[in-house]
């Protein structure tokens, strides 16, 4: 396996742990699938060269699109729940709760 691949799996791994193992804050978990989506996102546009092929470059950048929107939306979010429950804990937003 080559050393790009192998960082690149590594680095998706290692926030998916982050994101299963220390799911204290909602700051931590948006910062953990913002890093699951840029390893990605490197992945993905790194592709067309480790294969040598003349691939069109859209899917990159709609993954990038998403990526950003999801970003906001987290943030939206966290705004939110820290105005409404004083603090960013993920136990704290309960389903039954809110």
């Amino acid at each position: 396996m080559p050393f790009l691949h192998l960082s690149f799996y590594s680095t998706f791994t290692l926030s998916a742990l982050g994101l299963a193992f220390h799911r204290t804050h909602l700051v931590s978990a948006l910062l953990c699938l913002e890093s699951m989506m840029l390893a990605m996102y490197v992945a993905l546009s790194a592709w067309p060269v480790t294969t040598q092929t003349s691939s069109s470059t859209l899917m990159p950048m709609l993954m990038l699109a998403f990526s950003a929107c999801e970003a906001g939306t987290g943030l939206a979010m966290l705004v939110a729940s820290t105005r409404t429950h004083g603090s960013d804990h993920l136990h704290n937003l309960n389903l039954l709760q809110c």
